[in-house]
């Protein structure tokens, strides 16, 4: 039996890739910005999910079992609660986004997440459930059969197979729209386009490039948001949809602020194009520890009537690498960082502590971020 731990390194070795080193390309107003008036309204629903092969929740998940008797009570079918089982249903939770604009008659997809006890919703299907929205306004309701894209199989209690994830699920157009969702108190002369990534570059920025093709209609009010004033000419019926379309459809290129995004359960390393580090002399080294377990095996002496014992001795080697000292000369960009950070061989759990290292020194030009 060999075991070896490796700290401060990942097992895998692999080349630090970094995206962004490129200057970013222009972009769609659309892509970056919405119309303030067009906000998706969130919806929830709570139902009940059957035709599950034995996953469903369990006796113990009483909101599930009075909610199928309730059910069955309004069905016409009386049943009493200690005689129902319920392995085969599961209760869950729906949610889903109307967009605006959505007709009656219209269907989005809806998200199902399991509310009790169960251990899997594949194979089961959703009974109709009202959605609503945070108000109380109904829009709908949801049902269908749902999308796993994962399974669960159990032998046993110690035996199992699990490939992805069983609790939650999508149904594709499951949500069905009974109430119109449009634009309320909409004004067609007056528009908010509100940044996804507040920034006052990007957004005067944008303010020149409307004006440009729209001259005098823009004005950026602060940070995330530029106000636009329908010309003259397009205030009339529909007039100002091709307004919105022509300001959607126009290029601006983003500014982005320098930041190092690390999760560190993961190992992922994410940095824009900003990214900068100061002259530094840098040493990074890595702990090798190996633990490895060798049977022994006591034979007795012959007709001891003794028996045979084995036992396991353990043997501990700590390696301590042989930290290299570098400089590292001053780098303006993301590409000369990761090209450094490759040429000492570092891992990305290297340059997870490296990146804290430079940020306490005061060498690293941009914000870090830790998930």
């Amino acid at each position: 039996m060999f075991k070896k731990l490796v700290i401060a390194a990942i097992i895998i070795i692999v080349p630090i890739i970094w995206f962004g080193a490129k200057a970013m390309a222009d972009v769609r107003v659309k892509d970056i910005a919405r119309i303030n008036s067009q906000n998706e309204v969130s919806l929830i629903g709570y139902g009940l999910v059957v035709g599950l092969e034995g996953t469903g929740d369990g006796k113990g998940t009483i909101f599930t079992v009075q909610s199928l008797v309730n059910m069955l009570q309004r069905m016409g079918v009386t049943v009493p609660v200690d005689k129902v089982k319920i392995k085969n249903v599961a209760a869950v939770i729906v949610t889903a986004a109307l967009p605006p604009g959505s007709k009656q008659g219209s269907s989005i997809d809806c998200t199902v997440s399991s509310l009790g006890d169960a251990t899997s919703l594949k194979g089961g299907t959703l009974l109709m459930t009202p959605m609503s929205a945070v108000d109380g306004r109904g829009f709908g309701y949801s049902s269908g059969p749902i999308s796993i894209g994962g399974f669960n199989v159990q032998v046993d209690e110690n035996n199992k197979i699990v490939n992805n994830y069983t609790l939650v699920g999508r149904i594709p157009n499951g949500f069905h729209v009974d109430v119109d969702y449009s634009m309320e108190d909409f004004d067609c002369q007056l528009l908010q386009l509100s940044l996804t990534n507040p920034d006052f570059t990007t957004a005067d920025r944008l303010k020149d490039k409307i004006n440009e093709v729209f001259p005098g209609s823009a004005y950026p009010l602060d940070a995330g948001t530029v106000e636009l004033v329908v010309p003259d000419s397009l205030q009339m019926k529909s007039g100002w949809v091709k307004f919105v379309s022509c300001v959607e459809n126009l290029t601006i290129e983003p500014d982005v602020p320098a930041r190092v995004v690390i999760n560190e359960k993961t190992g992922t390393i994410v940095a824009g194009e900003n990214v900068s580090i100061a002259p530094v002399a840098l040493a990074h080294g890595t702990i090798t520890i190996s633990i490895k377990s060798v049977p022994v095996i006591s034979q007795p002496a012959p007709f001891s009537q003794g028996k045979t014992v084995e036992t396991q001795e353990s043997f501990i080697d700590v390696t301590d690498e042989e930290a290299r000292i570098v400089y590292f000369e001053e780098r303006t960009n993301i590409s000369e960082v990761a090209s450094a950070l490759n040429a000492i061989g570092a891992t990305p759990r290297d340059v997870i502590s490296i990146f804290q290292a430079l940020k306490a020194a005061g060498a690293l030009r941009a914000q870090l971020v830790i998930l």
